[in-house]
């Protein structure tokens, strides 16, 4: 019994290893063929147009382009796997190092935005699928088609012009001002929570003060998102026999919505709302320039506007292994939240 439960889950365990290394080894074979097939020469990007055919010729051996492409991928397998993105021709920097600086912003950004869909969606999808058809559930509705159909950059224009410029209830562009730059050490790179240790609460009011819109146009889109799939998932469930069960042996409507319909539906929600986020971190790249937000999004966007293919196709693969972790991350906390789905 117990050799044969073990042997399960060796299998279970050895299964989902090949099916993460498969995944990423074709990642990395999609972001190999991408650098190939960019109508955009690597080795002019490093020495420049101006260079003599002698330094072209001499960078386009040490750049190993000059061996086959198999060869080329085996190289660029172990480059990647050792951290080695190259170096950005943009700043000059290592690549890993650039991700790293800007990569938190982006992390703080979505998270935000992310919990205000979370807060505000899950509630929201619950009404309306316990009022369907009533003008709860017309809301509810409205607001999910008005999130998914306003363009993202326009709402953030709109929320800059009314809320920054008219009102002055929130401060502008940028991550912080420019006077309490000097105030924070970067120690997690996270900016509210390196103030927070710090005791710098001006300077952390002043962070969140820029943080708040951006995040909240995220989060609308987040709220959207989360409330149509909440109300699906939740009209489902309602209409299961354990709920009809439920109610005649007398609980309280609130037990019977709360605690055992949105708990069935919690598993599928998770998986919503663990793409919510991860299309945040990699897709807020409209919300970063309109904010001037320097995060993930905004430096592979410079990057590709300024043919600096080490730093998109680095900013590429390191998006793919958020999508790869929260997925594995959503697997184990479906099966720690649904003894079925273990």
């Amino acid at each position: 019994m117990l050799g044969s439960r073990f042997g399960r889950l060796s299998h279970a365990v050895l299964r989902e290893g090949v099916t993460i290394a498969v995944t990423i080894l074709g990642l990395l074979a999609v972001t190999f063929l991408i650098a190939r097939v960019m109508p955009v020469d690597p080795v002019l990007a490093v020495v420049g147009d101006n260079a003599r055919p002698e330094v072209y010729e001499r960078a386009y051996r040490e750049m190993g382009l000059d061996k086959p492409v198999i060869v080329q991928f085996w190289i660029y397998l172990g480059k990647v796997f050792s951290g080695d993105f190259g170096r950005s021709v943009l700043t000059s920097n290592l690549v890993i190092d650039d991700i790293r600086r800007v990569f938190p912003a982006t992390l703080e950004l979505a998270t935000l935005g992310t919990l205000i869909g979370v807060t505000l969606g899950i509630p929201l999808g619950v009404l309306a699928a316990t009022r369907q058809g009533r003008w709860q559930d017309h809301v509810a509705r409205f607001i999910g088609l008005f999130g998914y159909s306003i363009p993202i950059f326009w709402l953030g224009l709109m929320g800059l012009l009314v809320f920054y410029a008219k009102l002055g209830w929130v401060s502008g562009p940028g991550r912080i001002a420019i006077s309490y730059q000097d105030f924070v050490t970067p120690i997690t790179g996270i900016l509210l929570l390196d103030c927070a240790l710090q005791g710098e609460w001006e300077a952390f009011r002043n962070a969140f003060s820029h943080l708040i819109l951006p995040s909240a146009v995220l989060g609308l889109f987040s709220t959207a998102y989360i409330s149509r799939m909440t109300r699906s998932f939740m009209i489902t469930e309602l209409q299961q026999h354990y709920v009809i069960t439920a109610r005649v042996k007398g609980l309280s409507e609130g037990r019977v919505v709360w605690g055992h319909a949105l708990r069935n539906a919690l598993v599928p929600l998770l998986t919503v709302i663990a793409l919510s986020y991860a299309n945040l971190l990699e897709g807020s790249v409209l919300t970063e320039t309109v904010f001037a937000w320097p995060g993930l999004g905004r430096y592979i966007t410079n990057s590709l506007l300024n043919a600096d293919m080490n730093a998109v196709l680095g900013g590429t693969i390191v998006v793919g292994l958020i999508f790869v972790g929260i997925n594995i991350l959503t697997d184990i906390l479906a099966r720690a939240v649904d003894p079925r789905a273990r």
